[in-house]
């Protein structure tokens, strides 16, 4: 599914060089569930950035679902990532103005698909991750926990093969933090890859295969034996 090799990405930072991913090899197949820990500066939000298909490698190849990517035009990796991939982030970047219902629904809306297919699966998704009796509220009507659960229903209404997430939990109290957890763990359960980068070591640990990543790279990469979350086999 995830295929990559030797992939390099140096950005300027005040005018110097720094290399983000250093000679990174990495292989996830369906229904894996991958943390990815590492200090500040690591590289791990730029490999989530790469996988997602928000940037390119300065070198090195990438295939996603065995199709390569690093000569396809802006156009094509948007409709691959739309097709493959769902993103969750640590500060939920939803629309203020608009419902939970709306803001789950963006990105069908977007897409062209029809409006009772729409409401169809907004509902679903909303109900999925428990939030469906809120669907009518605006973000600064709900809790940090409600909003990343909002983000999340609005990351799989697509049906996404593939779940990235930056710090999910980043920003929420242990309590909702477990919450979130346990609707990911379940998303997973379902078949969807899942691929978290956190800075949680509870959360790391409960992935079944966990990779540590220092100075661009992936230094130690574990299949656990047992965990709380297992691909389905």
């Amino acid at each position: 599914m995830i295929e990559m090799r030797e992939v390099n990405k140096t950005y300027l930072m005040g005018g110097q060089p720094l290399q983000a991913l250093k000679d990174l090899d990495l292989n996830v197949g369906p229904g894996e569930y991958l943390s990815v820990m590492g200090p500040s500066g690591s590289g791990k939000s730029t490999l989530l950035n790469m996988i997602g298909l928000l940037d390119r490698p300065d070198s090195g190849s990438y295939r996603l679902n065995d199709e390569p990517t690093e000569a396809l035009s802006e156009e094509a990796r948007a409709a691959l990532r739309r097709d493959n991939i769902g993103f969750i982030f640590q500060a939920f970047h939803l629309v203020g103005r608009l419902s939970a219902f709306e803001n789950v629904e963006l990105p069908m809306v977007l897409a062209g698909v029809a409006p009772a297919e729409r409401k169809r699966a907004v509902n679903g998704v909303l109900d999925q991750v428990g939030l469906l009796s809120r669907s009518h509220h605006r973000p600064n009507q709900l809790s940090g926990g409600q909003l990343q659960r909002v983000a999340i229903a609005r990351a799989i209404v697509m049906k996404p093969r593939i779940l990235l997430a930056d710090e999910p939990t980043g920003n929420l109290d242990q309590q909702s933090g477990r919450d979130i957890v346990e609707v990911l763990e379940n998303l997973n359960q379902e078949g969807i890859t899942l691929i978290v980068v956190t800075h949680d070591m509870a959360m790391g640990k409960r992935a079944r295969r966990r990779g540590q990543m220092v100075d661009g790279a992936i230094v130690s990469d574990d299949l656990q034996s047992s965990g709380a979350a297992h691909a389905p086999g």
